[in-house]
């Protein structure tokens, strides 16, 4: 029992005394790409039926009455210079993502959008359409009858719409008819590009994966580029590389920055954002107009009189006499930058000003992105 104590307790120490390197660290795979291991957009034209009086305008959408005579003359009906008067029919822009390494046969999820005026496409069937890659050749057939996530019902009087019922999906709607070719076991050479390129990051990164494997196998050639030369004896057995490479864990790095986004006014700060000693007041002026307009009446035994409508009205300013001075001592943290603007009693866009003008003061030591 006492054995089982003290292991625990040694236990409980080792995880208390871990660097922060190391509680900070991610997985090598959660930050970078492998070249070559990425999915492919596809895109097509298509045509959905079977909708209950939801479809486009054949009168507005007259790219939906070409494609759709076409199609019935692929399949033997003639119905050119005819009156077509449907609304069960919608031309929609078909979408899917063609994973890596797709096989012929396997299938892929397609996302359905409308493009005329169709008012929602629950109930409809996409019928085959082809899916083309960025160099124009078909990779997948995608049919199949659409799920949506929404509905909108109309009456004489109110209409209720919940999501977007111009928008379905298909899971598993589209079979893959053509692979893209690329074979790991021919690569000499394979590059892995960061998400967030940052130069002490990729040194990092070729560090992590040289010491894991004991080979300097890896280097870093730019902030986002981190190139790795395949050994001989392991080109045969890329994948079990590539999964002993992505598991190597990385402390990443990047530079101090503050996001806003003035039209939500929402603020993201990073942790290695830095304030110089610098005293910062915020107050506002706020003028307050409130009119109360009162009735005058004459006395109830008076000769005569009118009533009038007599204006009262009270004005309040508010100077921001209660705002005070907080200073803020050189090298402060993230966590006493906020608590000292909340002390303030700023709100989120007050505080937008107040974080530009301690940067335009020069004593911000983080790079500024308004969205």
């Amino acid at each position: 029992m006492f054995r089982t104590v003290l292991a625990a307790f040694i236990g409980t120490l080792a995880v208390l005394a871990a660097t922060p390197s190391e509680a900070s660290s991610v997985r090598l795979k959660d930050i970078v790409e492998f070249e070559g291991i990425r999915d492919n957009p596809l895109v097509g034209y298509g045509l959905v039926v079977g909708l209950q009086g939801t479809g486009d305008t054949l009168n507005n959408s007259p790219f939906t009455q070409q494609s759709l005579e076409a199609m019935l003359e692929r399949l033997g009906v003639n119905t050119r210079d005819q009156n077509i008067n449907t609304e069960n029919v919608a031309a929609v822009m078909v979408t899917a993502d063609l994973p890596a390494f797709g096989r012929q046969g396997s299938r892929i999820d397609v996302v359905v959008n409308s493009m005329g005026d169709a008012e929602s496409l629950l109930g409809g069937t996409l019928l085959v359409t082809p899916l083309i890659g960025a160099d124009g050749e078909v990779y997948a057939v995608a049919q199949g009858p659409i799920i949506v996530g929404g509905f909108s019902a109309t009456g004489n009087a109110q209409t209720v719409t919940k999501n977007i019922p111009t928008v379905g999906r298909i899971s598993n709607g589209g079979i893959v008819e053509r692979e893209t070719g690329f074979e790991l076991v021919h690569m000499n050479q394979m590059r892995l590009s960061l998400r967030n390129p940052d130069l002490t990051t990729a040194m990092r990164v070729e560090e992590a994966i040289n010491g894991q494997l004991g080979k300097r196998i890896s280097k870093a050639v730019d902030p986002t580029t981190v190139v790795l030369a395949i050994p001989e004896d392991r080109r045969l057995d890329m994948v079990g590389l590539l999964a002993e490479i992505e598991q190597v864990r990385v402390e990443t790095d990047q530079i101090a920055r503050i996001v806003i986004d003035e039209k939500a006014g929402v603020i993201v700060m990073g942790r290695d954002v830095r304030v110089d000693e610098i005293a910062i007041a915020q107050g506002n002026l706020t003028v307050t107009v409130t009119e109360t307009p009162q009735v005058s009446q004459p006395n109830a035994f008076a000769a005569q009189g009118n009533t009038e409508t007599v204006d009262r009205t009270a004005i309040q300013i508010d100077e921001g006499e209660d705002r005070k001075l907080t200073v803020l001592e050189q090298g402060v943290s993230l966590q006493q930058l906020v608590d000292g603007l909340n002390a303030l009693g700023v709100g989120p866009r007050d505080m937008i000003s107040i974080l530009q003008t301690i940067k335009a003061a020069g004593a911000l030591q983080a790079e500024i992105e308004v969205m």
